[in-house]
Order: structure tokens, then C-alpha cells, then sequence
């Protein structure tokens, strides 16, 4: 099937209604982009509840759960089987995360880092979720996790916001990992990144905004929100030379083939 709409696979509705936004109103303006479905994601377990009511609340809306490398220090530790039969019983519960190591932050010690990560893992294991890994200044670790990892025992994971090494790019796609580009990429100094994005093969990269941060061009500085997905797609068709359409169905395939508990038709 050759989809015509896009996915917001990575944003923070929480955080946007904690800046005086109505959720319903940024869901509608979305579909009016055609964004048609947006994953809303979880960055401290005690918030869960909250992020995924929005799940509950509006049909298209999927959600996750984890920690956020940067809030390991003031969140309990993620338990592996209370977590693990959480994702069995939620529906509409499709990621774990975001998870992974920010050493640009220093909120958190790299080695309560790695651990929190390591437990992510294994839940994506246990439950056949997508793991969703947020990256920072961590190259060298997160390359050698993944690759240790993943010869332990296979899961799925996606490389959310990607604005690393090309080197950490290709050893994520060397290992099967797909890869999320966000606004960032429109930025006129992203040069790195925009290289990067054209060796990415199309049928590994998805979209997101990481709303309510990143928005982009030609909205840079101001609040990020669902619908400026299109405006991210949009610049990567043309990056990669490639008709729009076909990158929007292509991103949106890739999708439902990864986060594979959602279903789109």
C-alpha cells in the first residue's frame, strides 16, 4: 500500500500543553498538514499515566514509555518486568523510551546512563518494541552498546532527533537501525547532518518534529508543533532528490514497518 500522509514519530504533547497549547487544536491542525498519526513520547516514568491518557484520548495519538537519559538522576529506576508487562497491556503503547546517553547534560552520570539504557534494552527484547534512543555527545559509547547489545540478542530501535557522527549513523544501519531525522536538518549550519541524510537509505529514515523543540525552517526559535512535520519531509525530499510524495509514503512504510504493534492499514 502507498500511504499519503505523514507521521510525527517522535513528539512531546505534554510538554506542548505545558506551554498553553490545546492538544486537540494542534491534533487538528496536523491532519490538516496530513500528519495523520503522532507518537507522543515519555521521558520520566512517573509521568507514564499522563502521556499516555493522550493515547486514550485521541484515536491517532500512539504512545511510549522510558526515561530520558537526562532524567535517570531524579526518576526511580525503570523496573524490567513491571515496565515490560505495562507495554502488554497498553494497546496503544508502541515505543520504549526515549532512552539512551546525553553527555552533553551532566544532570546524570554516564555509568546511571548506561545502566537506565541497558534495562531499556531489555525491555524492547522482552516485548518486541521499538527502542527509542536519544544520542548526545556519546558517540564511542552508544556505537559500542549497540553493537554489543544487539549480538546478545536482536530488538528493534530507531535513532530519534539524528545529530551525530556519520560514523554513528552508518554503524546504526550497519546493525539494522533506523533512523529519525527531525527540523534540525533545515538548519543552514546542519551541513554535517544534511550530508548525512542523503547516504540514508530511504527505506530507513522517518520523520518527526520533537515538539515543542526544533522547529523548522522557516519557523526556527518558535515553538515546534506536529504539523511542522511537513515542513522537515518536505526539505528531505529534496535533499535526497526525490519526489515528495514518494518520500512522504516511503517515511510513513517505514513506519508501520518498524513500530509494527501500530496499526495503520
Amino acid at each position: 500500500m502507498k500511504y499519503n500522509f505523514l507521521i510525527d514519530s517522535h513528539c512531546h504533547l505534554d510538554l506542548l500543553e505545558e506551554k498553553g497549547e490545546n492538544i486537540a487544536k494542534l491534533i487538528a491542525a496536523a491532519k490538516e498538514k496530513n500528519i495523520q498519526y503522532i507518537q507522543t513520547i515519555c521521558t520520566k516514568i512517573t509521568e507514564f499515566d499522563k502521556i499516555y491518557s493522550y493515547a486514550e484520548k485521541f484515536d491517532n495519538v500512539f504512545a511510549s514509555i522510558g526515561i530520558h537519559p537526562c532524567n535517570v538522576h531524579d526518576q526511580p529506576k525503570i523496573n524490567i518486568e513491571e515496565t515490560t508487562n505495562i507495554c502488554q497491556k497498553k494497546p496503544k503503547l508502541i515505543g520504549v523510551g526515549e532512552t539512551g546517553l546525553d553527555y552533553f547534560h551532566d544532570q546524570s552520570t554516564k555509568n546511571s546512563q548506561i545502566n537506565s539504557f541497558l534495562k531499556h534494552i531489555e525491555i524492547a527484547r522482552k516485548t518486541g518494541l521499538v527502542l527509542i534512543i536519544h544520542s548526545r555527545d556519546a558517540d564511542a559509547d552508544m556505537a559500542d552498546i549497540l553493537e554489543k547489545e544487539m549480538k546478545k540478542g536482536e530488538f528493534k530501535a530507531l535513532m530519534h532527533c539524528f545529530s551525530s557522527s556519520e560514523e554513528l549513523a552508518k554503524k546504526a544501519l550497519d546493525l539494522n537501525i533506523s533512523i529519525s531525522i527531525s527540523g534540525i536538518v533545515t538548519f543552514k549550519n546542519a551541513v554535517d547532518l544534511q550530508n548525512i541524510v542523503k547516504i540514508i537509505p530511504t527505506d530507513k529514515i522517518l520523520v518527526e518534529t520533537d515538539a515543542p523543540y526544533l522547529a523548522p525552517t522557516p519557523y526556527r526559535g518558535k515553538i515546534n508543533k506536529p504539523e511542522f512535520t511537513y515542513e522537515t519531509a518536505s526539505f528531505i525530499a529534496q535533499l535526497k532528490k526525490l519526489d515528495q510524495e514518494e518520500l512522504f509514503a516511503q517515511t510513513t512504510e517505514n513506519f508501520k514497518k518498524l513500530f509494527d504493534k501500530l496499526d495503520i492499514g
